[in-house]
């Protein structure tokens, strides 16, 4: 009896403490895992699809296709054929990272002397942020191609399957997106095509109303049939050419023609003992390198909603912005000083500017010598990974809709400089400086695919993550649900918080000088991200969503066996 009293005693007090510790984690959502793979997306739906995918016996690539095709259907304003995608991909058998760019150029009549003629001035004042003359050549279906031609194995048709049932049949529209859709809406109103395909009955369809694309079903469809060269050289390439030509943009056969998305090298710095890998410019994940180089310079304070942690991450921030926003463009035009920005000699330097007890409102780029998006990731069940984002610009892109296709025409022209000195002065063919950013992170056999949305947001961001893994030893669920800061539209003081920080710690960055805007709970200003980790030791795989969008991490299902209904019967005693 006695023994019996013990042993209940010790399972009570196990069963406790596993309550408290469950009572007491700091974080929403459990990690998701499993042997399989995992899809995470910023949509449901989409996640299902891509997962659907990989236990048809798909690539991580390939489902990371699909997942992004039916999110042109459900997230419009955010991503679609008519935008640019980056890529890191992660081949688990060699070990080696590989990094695309498929970034579009600008038109090459596209100069400062055709918006001189348009706008009848001396100096335009900066780029159109909308209409034609914002819209560069969108490089997401050569990135799509380029990437499933090196690592796909399902057939090409099969992977937009998924997307065209949504187009065709309609989606009830998330509440988030319904959010986002109402307030870029304006975005719409300039373009009768725009107005008739996204607003149908004249307004913003309603959380929960079905939206039907039946137009982008079929520009999907011939995608599926006859490839890329549909898009750059068949039958939406020339309905692109006409759109510009009515609304006098400056696109020719050739600027489609001749694109080419480009396979590059990812840059990378370590951070405490993880190695940490961007795409180099013209994106801007040099900027969460060279803050994370900073962030080193002092060691981490002891918790990561502290004064003085954030303190550190935000004037971190400041510096490796100023940076990138005087140094970064198109390497192809001129000469940008990577090896320079992510060295730990200069990373010290620009530490010494941080007053550990003030915050910098006026802050200069170092003197050198010489918003919206989707993202998403993949790993499969070979622990390949795949990071990648995919993205219109501002939301609804230019606000120009191709008629007959159902997709916006993104605006990235708008990021080009018109400072003739700027590396990122607007050329004919260049790609302008970007925002959206893959990014992966590993140590040992830990290898983490992750990503942040929200325009400027998505460096700061990274650089959160990554020291909320490195740090704090964080999961990857808890590393995405943490507080975040963000920048506001001005670099220097303004600074947009979640409140979930702590009423002391914000009252303590006000009193060093911080100009906050504070935000309730989980907001989406501070964006939406995903994340999974393979671990190559034990042939795990995690994921992870952020619970400030309407997505999840999906585990492909594995195949069951068939049903034996005489196999309980045999083995009963």
């Amino acid at each position: 009896m006695a023994a019996f009293r013990d042993a209940l005693i010790t399972l009570l007090a196990m069963f406790t403490a596993a309550s408290v510790a469950a009572q007491d984690r700091s974080y929403g959502r459990s990690v998701v895992s499993t042997q399989y793979g995992i899809v995470a997306t910023s949509w449901l739906q989409a996640s299902q699809a891509g997962a659907r995918i990989l236990e048809q016996g798909g690539s991580a690539i390939d489902a990371a296709i699909a997942a992004n095709a039916v999110l042109n259907v459900s997230e419009p304003m955010m991503n679609g054929m008519g935008g640019d995608l980056f890529a890191l991909y992660w081949d688990a058998k060699s070990g080696r990272l590989y990094g695309l760019n498929a970034s579009g150029w600008s038109p090459a009549a596209l100069t400062l002397a055709h918006l001189r003629a348009k706008g009848d001035t001396a100096m335009p004042p900066a780029m159109p942020q909308f209409g034609i003359d914002a819209v560069t050549v969108p490089g997401m279906v050569d990135g799509w191609t380029k990437l499933h031609d090196r690592w796909g194995r399902l057939p090409w048709p099969a992977l937009f399957q998924p997307a065209i049932f949504y187009a065709e049949h309609g989606v009830p529209v998330p509440e988030l997106i319904h959010d986002y859709w109402k307030a870029s809406s304006p975005n719409l109103d300039a373009n009768a095509e725009s107005r008739r395909v996204f607003l149908p009955d004249g307004k913003v369809p309603e959380a929960g109303q079905i939206f039907r694309n039946p137009d982008l079903a079929r520009a999907l469809e011939i995608i599926a049939d006859q490839g890329e060269q549909a898009f750059y050289r068949g039958p939406i390439a020339e309905a692109i050419l006409k759109t510009s030509q009515a609304l006098g943009g400056t696109m020719t056969a050739d600027d489609l023609a001749q694109y080419s998305a480009e396979w590059v090298d990812p840059i990378s710095t370590k951070y405490r003992d993880w190695t940490v890998y961007e795409l180099p410019p013209n994106g801007d994940g040099i900027a969460a390198l060279e803050m994370l180089n900073i962030m080193e310079q002092s060691a981490p304070a002891p918790d990561p909603r502290s004064p003085a942690e954030l303190h550190t991450r935000i004037e971190a921030m400041k510096l490796a912005y100023a940076d990138v926003r005087r140094y970064a463009g198109d390497p192809r035009f001129s000469k940008i000083p990577v090896d320079v920005l992510l060295s730990k000699d200069y990373a010290s330097q620009r530490a010494r500017l941080i007053d550990p007890n003030k915050a910098n409102c006026e802050v200069a780029p170092g003197a050198l010598h010489g918003t919206d998006t989707t993202y998403l990731t993949v790993v499969d069940r070979d622990g390949n990974i795949l990071s990648f984002i995919q993205s219109n610009f501002q939301e609804f892109g230019s606000g120009i809709t191709v008629p007959g296709f159902g997709f916006v025409l993104q605006d990235r022209g708008a990021m080009f400089s018109l400072d003739p000195a700027s590396p990122n002065a607007l050329a004919g063919h260049k790609r302008p400086l970007h925002t959206i950013i893959p990014a992966f992170m590993q140590r040992g056999d830990e290898h983490i695919g992750f990503g942040i949305m929200g325009g400027w947001n998505q460096p700061l961001a990274h650089a959160q993550f990554v020291s909320n893994i490195a740090d704090y030893h964080m999961n990857i669920q808890a590393a995405l649900e943490e507080p975040r800061f963000t920048v506001s539209s001005h670099l220097g003081c303004h600074i947009v918080i979640e409140n979930r920080v702590g009423q002391t710690t914000l009252d303590t960055l006000t009193h060093m000088g911080h100009q906050l805007n504070i935000r309730k709970e989980y907001t989406t200003a501070m964006g939406r991200g995903q994340a999974v980790l393979h671990n190559s030791a034990t042939k795990v795989n995690f994921g992870a969503s952020d619970p400030r969008a309407d997505g999840a991490a999906i585990p492909e299902q594995p195949k069951f066996p068939e049903t034996q209904p005489n196999r309980i019967a045999k083995s009963a005693p």
